[in-house]
């Protein structure tokens, strides 16, 4: 199950609005299928795992990261393919929430006398796909929030210039979040400042998130260079309706880049469940643009009760990651 979890990863970003699947199926303790989710969410990591092992599937035990499709879509259920390929037993990370799923597929592997075991590396199978149970779930997409700051926790000087402030493996660290990503969202002040392209430039990646801009004054003019790529403009002012809009959309992974505003914004709002902070062993001066508006670098991390989840070394740099708080809800009696 691991494995499969490792090739349902590398389709993080890349499989909107379907999720990430791995599959890997045994027989005689050889791996004799394997497959993820394509680009684009079709065909699905079972359909491939299958044609893979061929007649070996017979008798054979699959490991998959979610309960296999049970519902007639653009290609036939899974559940149902695995049934005819004559799979003996099913090992299911987590059950699909998905309403024309949502346990079926797990019942009709059952009713056709396949063994089916449901939970293995639960946990691990549901962080990995959040995004799309957050679509169930809560009508929002997984939001990461994304900044890279002097160590005194400027991302510009007075100016408004910030080229390159962090080195060149923190910069292909964040095109690789870009890339994990469906989607990145920006301020209009970026755009309109620093006119980017919001592309993914990382050797053997080819991918394009779709650009989001939030603009709710109507700023932009329609000659800036993200307009190469057909970007979706959000007007609306409340993000939490933005999000079921961006939802609707088929968007499950949303990275948040900037500016300061956009990002202060969904932390006060406490919506987000990833924030990336690439930090360089620089210092800019006190009258620099800080990267949290309305935050300084000494209180963010008290006053938003960000929770450290990993720091990794980036030559030169650093890259903090932080989760948002812990709610433990209140029990009356």
């Amino acid at each position: 199950m691991r494995s499969a979890l490792n090739l349902a990863r590398q389709g993080l970003g890349r499989t909107a609005p379907n999720p990430t699947v791995g599959c890997v199926i045994i027989k005689d303790n050889h791996v004799v299928g394997r497959g993820c989710t394509a680009i684009s969410g079709r065909p699905h990591a079972e359909t491939i795992a299958l044609d893979m092992a061929g007649e070996q599937a017979k008798g054979a035990t699959v490991y998959v990261t979610l309960e296999p499709c049970a519902h007639e879509g653009k290609t036939p259920p899974c559940a149902n393919a695995l049934i005819k390929a004559g799979v003996k037993k099913v090992f299911v990370a987590i059950k699909d929430t998905d309403s024309r799923v949502s346990g079926r597929g797990i019942e009709m592997l059952q009713e056709a006398g396949v063994e089916v075991e449901v939970g293995l590396l639960e946990k691990e199978a549901y962080e990995l796909n959040k995004g799309f149970f957050l679509r169930h779930s809560k009508n929002r997409p997984f939001i990461s929030l994304k900044t890279a700051t002097t160590s005194n926790g400027k991302i510009a000087d007075a100016q408004g210039q910030s080229k390159w402030i962090t080195g060149e493996l923190a910069r292909a660290r964040a095109h690789l979040i870009r890339a994990q990503h469906d989607a990145i969202a920006v301020g209009v002040n970026t755009v309109l400042v620093d006119n980017p392209s919001l592309t993914t430039r990382l050797d053997g990646v080819e991918h394009r998130s779709k650009i989001i801009v939030f603009d709710k004054n109507k700023r932009l003019m329609g000659n800036e260079r993200i307009f190469d790529n057909d970007p979706i403009v959000i007007t609306n002012p409340d993000l939490h309706e933005a999000m079921a809009e961006l939802t609707s959309l088929g968007i499950t992974r949303l990275l948040v880049e900037g500016g300061a505003r956009l990002v202060s914004a969904f932390l006060k709002e406490n919506l987000y469940d990833q924030f990336y902070w690439f930090k360089a062993p620089k210092v800019m001066a006190d009258d620099g643009l800080d990267a949290i508006a309305h935050f300084n670098i000494e209180d963010i991390e008290q006053e938003t009760s960000l929770v450290h989840q990993e720091t990794i070394q980036l030559n030169e740099d650093v890259l903090n990651i932080y989760q948002p708080p812990i709610v433990i809800p209140v029990v009356t009696a």
